[in-house]
């Protein structure tokens, strides 16, 4: 039995799960033949996908959409996939494998989700980080059948110097200025306030050079956030960039990134960042305290703290040699432990390992 696999995504958004979700299955499609993905019918990964792989649409709709389950157990069978891997609560709720086929139904969880009646009828869990999977088991699912997976993030694509300038007349950024880059959904637990508190906070130059935060993202509170800036006298200083498939032209003009968030799991954004050899600063969430070493491959601070993270911010762009040290071992962290190759080869590993050893 070869370890081809279905992957199944009932969210209807494109944020850092379904990013990694693109990346994850384009990965596999690189190593497996047969990969497919199951997801609702305009669902925007479907623009980003690998052209190998199968898409099976499917409509997923929110609570107990029967037909979208029965819809997933008949295609489970008709294409025998060996491995079912499913993402978030929906789509793990509403798979269910039929015992006759031998599949393996693994469910992969990026964040602290409600366990009972979502979860525990998979075979296999990975969870992202070890604080999820020691939260998986906890919450009663054997350990022996609980893995950590990190995520990953490939290398970054070298962005032209014509192409850098383009952006810096774009949006209204000097030659001269620092850029300060934050990306994420707005969203009160993503800390968004915070981080305009946090600029407000700071002098309008620092080192002789002004200064400029770019915000990519979108979502329910931008109105919201964009009143706060106003009043917070920061306007001319802030760049509202939208939503960026691709913000990898942003990390690399930038010369901190700062992931403000009050909850984050993991947080893509540092991984990201990384990868683009950019600083971070960060506030002290369960995912980033298991990412970062702070003062080794970046700052840390405390949630909810926008004095704390000024002081941060002005110290790194004041410390020329600590802002690349810092930068020079966040890219040496994701190259050792979150590259594409490593975490792959761990997924291929799990499903030859799982492929016939787990019973419904």
């Amino acid at each position: 039995m070869t370890c081809s696999s279905l992957h199944i995504l009932g969210s209807p958004g494109l944020g850092g799960a379904e990013r990694f979700f693109i990346r994850l299955v384009n990965g596999l499609a690189e190593r497996q033949e047969g990969l497919g993905v199951a997801v609702r019918p305009r669902s925007p990964v479907l623009r980003f996908l690998h052209p190998a792989v199968s898409v099976h649409p499917v409509p997923m709709r929110n609570g107990w959409d029967v037909i979208s389950l029965f819809k997933l157990r008949a295609l489970i069978r008709q294409m025998q996939y060996p491995v079912v891997q499913t993402y978030m609560g929906r789509a793990t709720r509403l798979t269910r494998v039929p015992r006759d086929t031998g599949a393996v139904h693994i469910a992969r969880l990026g964040g602290y989700y409600k366990i009972r009646g979502y979860y525990t009828h998979a075979h296999a869990w990975i969870g992202n980080t070890k604080g999820i999977c020691d939260y998986l088991i906890r919450n009663g699912l054997p350990a022996q059948r609980v893995f950590h997976i990190p995520n990953f993030v490939p290398a970054p694509p070298p962005v032209s110097e014509e192409a850098l300038k383009d952006l810096r007349a774009t949006w209204r950024i000097a030659e001269e200025a620092w850029v300060v880059f934050s990306l994420g959904r707005f969203v009160p637990k993503k800390g968004f306030a915070d981080l305009l508190t946090a600029f407000s906070r700071l002098p309008r130059s620092l080192a002789g050079r002004p200064w400029v935060l770019v915000i990519a993202g979108d979502g329910p509170d931008r109105n919201d956030l964009q009143k706060r800036c106003e009043a917070l006298g920061i306007a001319p200083q802030v760049r509202w960039v939208g939503w960026q498939d691709d913000p990898g032209p942003f990390y690399t003009l930038s010369h901190v990134f700062v992931c403000p968030s009050r909850h984050e799991p993991l947080g893509n954004v540092i991984l990201e960042a990384w990868s683009h050899a950019v600083p971070v600063v960060a506030t002290e969430t369960v995912g980033a305290a298991e990412l970062i070493a702070s003062g080794e491959n970046g700052i840390l601070t405390p949630v909810s703290d926008p004095a704390a993270m000024a002081r941060a911010i002005q110290n790194l762009l004041e410390d020329s040699s600590g802002r690349r040290e810092l930068a020079e071992n966040g890219r040496k962290t994701v190259t050792e432990r979150f590259s594409q190759a490593r975490v792959i080869d761990q997924y291929m590993d799990l499903y030859t390992n799982l492929v016939g050893t787990c019973t419904p």
